[in-house]
């Protein structure tokens, strides 16, 4: 079996993934230069909820360079799976893609991130103009409990709660392993929970330079309501979104241009009975 990696492109294939992914990563932080410089004083100045236009305008150029520079387009789904108001979204996460990509469809959206990135300059108030959420680094139990108390203080003004249930960045078809916090706050908050399923991670893989080229699918799920019980909960999330994430899995590797799939990915797709080019076996 011959497995489509990064390392299986030769020559001038390779050295036009490179440039064009050399020259999204320029653009990337060029556009994030300039937008802190044109906009820093309207950002400031505006009320919160007008500046949300800053960030999400960065993301959407950002979006647009992706696909204009390395050739990578996204295609979003599910906006009518959004409720109105309050509620957690709650996406796969595997790439720096997923933590900007869904900003544009969520109107005045709140992250739970280290206290320790608040002090970074002009970072720091940027992130402080939007009232997030800061947790002090430590023990998981006072980690949940300050998101949760910080939570409870922020959602009553409408807003809503990106959190990634399985914590930190994972590769495309690895073994799912969520975290506890997403159940605890399902059941504190009382909200409900959209999970969000991709398979960003074969197109901007996490900790590396290349960007492949293609179409990054996602897709909200339908809100899962409160009331669940922890347990009931917690499977029907991994159930729903897992299944979702695999479909885009498969579709990617059948798709006309493919991009590089890791080991991880390969397994996954061996052990729905397909090979790395999604053929069944």
């Amino acid at each position: 079996m011959v497995y489509r990696t990064a390392g299986n492109l030769i020559g001038s294939s390779f050295s036009m993934l490179y440039l064009r992914s050399a020259l999204f990563n320029a653009a990337f932080y060029i556009n994030l230069i300039i937008m802190m410089i044109v906009f820093t004083p309207f950002y400031f100045l505006a009320p919160r909820r007008m500046a949300w236009f800053v960030p999400k305008t960065w993301v959407r150029v950002s979006l647009w360079l992706q696909k204009v520079i390395a050739g990578t387009d996204c295609d979003i789904t599910g906006m009518e799976n959004l409720p109105a108001g309050s509620y957690i979204l709650a996406p796969k996460h595997q790439s720096f893609w997923d933590a900007i990509a869904f900003l544009p469809h969520i109107p005045d959206a709140i992250y739970i991130l280290k206290r320790e990135l608040m002090w970074i300059p002009l970072f720091g108030w940027y992130v402080a103009k939007m009232k997030m959420i800061p947790v002090v680094r430590g023990s998981r139990a006072k980690a949940l409990k300050s998101a949760v108390d910080g939570a409870k203080k922020r959602m009553p003004e409408g807003r809503q709660l990106i959190i990634y249930p399985e914590g930190t960045r994972k590769a495309p078809g690895a073994e799912p392993a969520y975290k506890w916090g997403i159940v605890q706050l399902y059941t504190e908050l009382n909200l409900p929970v959209v999970p969000v399923a991709h398979a960003a991670g074969l197109y901007w893989p996490r900790r590396k330079f290349l960007r492949f080229p293609g179409t990054i699918h996602a897709r909200f799920l339908p809100p899962i309501e409160p009331g669940l019980d922890k347990e009931a909960f917690l499977q029907r999330l991994i159930k729903e979104t897992e299944t979702a994430s695999d479909q885009f899995l498969l579709e990617a590797a059948r798709s006309e241009n493919p991009p590089a799939m890791p080991p991880t990915a390969v397994e996954r797709l061996r052990q729905m009975g397909f090979d790395n080019t999604g053929h069944p076996l």
